[in-house]
């Protein structure tokens, strides 16, 4: 804090002031005439300048630098203007810093800096404020002494000793001087009061600062008195928390207490949307008004472990090289090459937009042709989550939407359900078998269906148990069907049917030697040293003992040869039999053995071609109303010719 020199060291004013005195550069200070203020130096040129003056005539010309963060500021970095001032006292400190004690005398003006290398040096101009004893400067004065007054209660830094210093201070320049020195303000605000030529103009920029200072300082002090409210608030609501955790440790109920606090916690934590988590607050609010042993209690406590358990933010990241999920879906899959392609180019468009809702992809094909493990392939080979959801024989609506949490016993849909083992927003899921979908008095699970599947709505589907948006739009829907007319026609609009033929038999035998045999050898024990089909054997199967579009038939049959196989072996084995070790060849002749008599015989029509005939057969199930009228049953229609 500057303090005001006393009525002797006015005498120092009629020293004679030479014109070239030396420049000493301020950081971050301005000082006033009638000042007197500690200053630190450090810099070399600022040395040298002090030292200049304290073996000559004392007197220093005090410049503030413009800009503060510059170590060694040039002539066109400091400031015209400044006081020409008289060190009073030195100390040397040990770290080699000079620390000088200087006296604001006048006010003065650089006018040209001089040739001097050592340090700043310059002719400066005396500068004399006008004044005057006006009525206009008496307001101003009267004025500036409230704002000063306004100020100083304000500002926790200005002692009542300030402020009785400048109350006894009667000059109107001194006066002045006084408190612009006592203002918190930055260098620029303060040199304009000291580039100002006149008292009157110096004492309105003075007003102008003290009432911008005022403004700030009542707007720190109800910022101040807000926090204080608030860590009183929240201290107040620590000391009642902390009373009430000591009654529940007397009341035995410490235990329920710390798991409230971990279930705020695993709320706040979850990552769900501003409103869903609105939601779960509300509904924690109330669970901790509620006894634990209410009925209501275990409804709510139940609501919010479902809110908690449904992933809202975890993805899981895509791989979307177009090479490894060809190589994926080769692996599992002999054939299919129409549902590949198309899974190929989904991934293909998802390289180049990173987030598409297209259209659901529906396989339709017989049973057994691998419509199930191909959704389980789509989603090893993209590197999500897989989950199926059986849709077969379902009647209720509320197996879809989920029950109100009012009803005892309520919980979430399917969808909700799977999205919950899932772990992710991101998961494969396969509805299989949706053409058995089936309604009755209890709803249309069908209609339930329609948001789910629809890429325009399921952003915002909204389950009855959670009563809030869930967002399935990152979701990888695939539906399985038996028979396409099956399938409602609104869920067909929203679905891109894939249709699976039948395997020919060429595929059969090489889904047999790629997939079937192998797993069923290594499930049975077996290996390939030990067991080892022909390829007619196989053929004897699939001609004579399945009659399928897929292959699950003859997946059973090779499981009941295999079975016969290691029954052998293990009875060569226990015997100690020469040769226990020999590979088992499986012929067609081993095959009648061990399955007995070929179940399907070959018609006279398939053994060859016959001259003048043909086979048919036709099958269809909508029919236009003229043939309808001649149809006398659904049943397939064959005819020879």
């Amino acid at each position: 804090m500057t303090k005001m020199h006393n009525e002797a060291e006015d005498q120092n004013l009629t020293v004679e002031i030479p014109e070239i005195i030396p420049v000493l550069p301020l950081r971050d200070l301005v000082i006033f005439p009638y000042m007197i203020s500690p200053v630190l130096v450090g810099r070399d040129l600022s040395i040298n300048a002090a030292n200049f003056s304290l073996n000559n005539h004392r007197l220093i010309f005090l410049s503030a630098q413009k800009n503060s963060n510059i170590d060694e500021p040039g002539p066109d970095e400091l400031y015209r203007e400044g006081t020409i001032a008289k060190i009073v006292q030195t100390m040397k400190l040990p770290n080699g810093l000079l620390k000088i004690v200087v006296d604001g005398l006048v006010m003065g003006k650089i006018k040209n800096f001089t040739g001097e290398t050592e340090y700043f040096e310059a002719q400066i101009q005396l500068r004399e404020v006008q004044s005057s004893n006006d009525a206009e400067i008496t307001a101003l004065i009267r004025q500036a002494e409230i704002a000063f007054k306004e100020y100083a209660s304000l500002n926790k830094n200005i002692n009542a000793e300030t402020l009785v210093s400048f109350e006894n201070i009667s000059e109107p320049d001194r006066k002045l001087y006084f408190a612009a020195a006592n203002i918190n303000q930055a260098i620029e605000g303060k040199m304009k009061i000291m580039r100002k030529s006149r008292l009157k103009d110096q004492y309105y920029e003075l007003i102008k600062l003290l009432r911008g200072e005022i403004e700030i300082l009542k707007v720190e002090k109800e910022i101040d008195h807000k926090v204080q409210e608030n860590i009183a608030r929240t201290q107040r609501k620590f000391i009642i928390q902390e009373q009430i955790k000591i009654l529940q440790e007397e009341l035995g109920e410490d235990d329920a207490l710390s798991e409230e606090a971990k279930l705020l916690e695993e709320i706040e934590s979850a990552g769900m949307p501003e409103a869903v988590e609105d939601k779960a607050i509300e509904e924690y609010n109330k669970l901790s008004k509620i006894p634990p042993m209410s009925p209501e209690y275990t409804v709510i406590r139940n609501y919010l472990d479902w809110l908690i358990a449904v992933p809202w933010k975890k993805q899981t990241k895509d791989k979307l090289d177009i090479s490894h999920v060809q190589k994926i879906l080769d692996e599992d899959h002999f054939g299919l090459e129409k549902p590949k392609e198309r899974i190929i180019e989904h991934i293909a468009v998802l390289n180049l937009v990173k987030n598409m809702r297209g259209q659901i992809l529906c396989l339709v094909g017989p049973p057994g042709v691998g419509k199930t493990s191909l959704g389980r392939s789509i989603a090893r080979a993209l590197g999500r989550q897989f989950v199926r959801i059986s849709l077969g024989g379902v009647r209720d609506e509320a197996e879809i939407r989920g029950h109100r949490k009012t009803y005892i016993g309520s919980m979430p849909g399917k969808i909700v359900q799977a999205m919950k083992r899932a772990g992710t927003i991101n998961p494969v899921i396969l509805l299989d078998e949706i053409d058995k979908l089936s309604s009755d008095f209890r709803g249309d699970p069908s209609s339930a269906m329609l948001e789910v599947l629809d890429p325009e709505q399921n952003f915002s589907f909204n389950d009855h148990y959670l009563e809030v948006d869930y967002d399935l739009s990152q979701v990888l829907f695939i539906t399985t069907a038996n028979v396409r007319y099956n399938i409602p026609l609104p869920l067909q609009d929203r679905m891109e049917i894939i249709e699976l033929s039948s395997y020919l038999e060429v595929d059969k035998i090489e889904i047999a030697k790629r997939h079937i045999i192998p797993k069923q050898v290594k499930l049975h024990g077996l290996s390939k040293s030990r067991v080892k089909f022909e390829d007619e054997a196989i053929l004897e199967i699939i001609g004579n003992y399945t009659r399928e579009s897929g292959v699950r038939s003859m997946e059973r049959e090779i499981t009941a040869v295999l079975r016969k196989v290691a029954k052998d072996v293990v009875s060569r084995i226990q015997a100690k039999e020469k040769g226990s070790k020999k590979q088992v060849v499986v012929t067609p002749q081993l095959v009648e053995k061990y399955l007995g008599a070929p179940r399907y015989k070959k018609h006279i029509y398939e053994k060859g071609a016959r001259i003048g005939s043909v086979t048919g057969l036709a099958w269809i199930r909508l029919m236009s109303p003229l043939c309808t009228a001649r149809r006398s049953s659904p049943s397939p229609v064959s005819s020879a010719m």
